[in-house]
């Protein structure tokens, strides 16, 4: 698992409308990576729609929200829309969950991501980490601590 000071592993995921999303592409923004266990499962829709309802916090921080599982994108394509989110949600479908193994948040027992967060400076260095235990969602305001520390970079 990467570390707050280290710099945040790269990958490219499809995004829900079948688009390549490379997070080294993202230098010079914030990045706000959001590592969920399903589409449509009760807890991470809370999660994802809290987002959604204060994506304007994280515009202000001038941060790109990724939310990340181990999806398909035609099934986080139904998922975004049925929610109506407007942030990318990315397919960590195949090599299954590689990029949640990646940042440690893979737990190959379920199959599924951990609650994992990372929020990453413009320069890809992480700067926020938080992993969740199962069944217990995240606390919003760890996303204003964080994000409003990111000012002080």
């Amino acid at each position: 698992m990467p570390a707050v000071g280290e710099a945040a592993p790269d990958f490219e995921l499809l995004n829900q409308y079948g688009e390549p999303v490379r997070l080294s592409e993202l230098r010079g923004r914030n990045v706000v990576l959001v590592f969920f266990p399903f589409a449509f499962s009760g807890i991470c829709t809370g999660e994802l729609c809290e987002i959604r309802d204060n994506l304007a916090l994280f515009e202000d921080a001038d941060a790109v929200v990724l939310g990340i599982s181990v999806d398909s994108k035609f099934a986080q394509r139904a998922y975004a829309e049925k929610e109506g989110y407007a942030f990318d949600l990315l397919a960590d479908f195949w090599p299954h969950g590689a990029v949640a193994g990646q940042y440690g948040v893979f737990d190959p027992g379920s199959g599924m991501a951990r609650r994992g967060t990372f929020i990453i400076d413009a320069g890809g260095i992480v700067r926020y980490v938080v992993v969740n235990p199962r069944g217990q969602a995240r606390d919003f305001a760890g996303y204003r601590a964080a994000l409003a520390g990111l000012a002080g970079n």
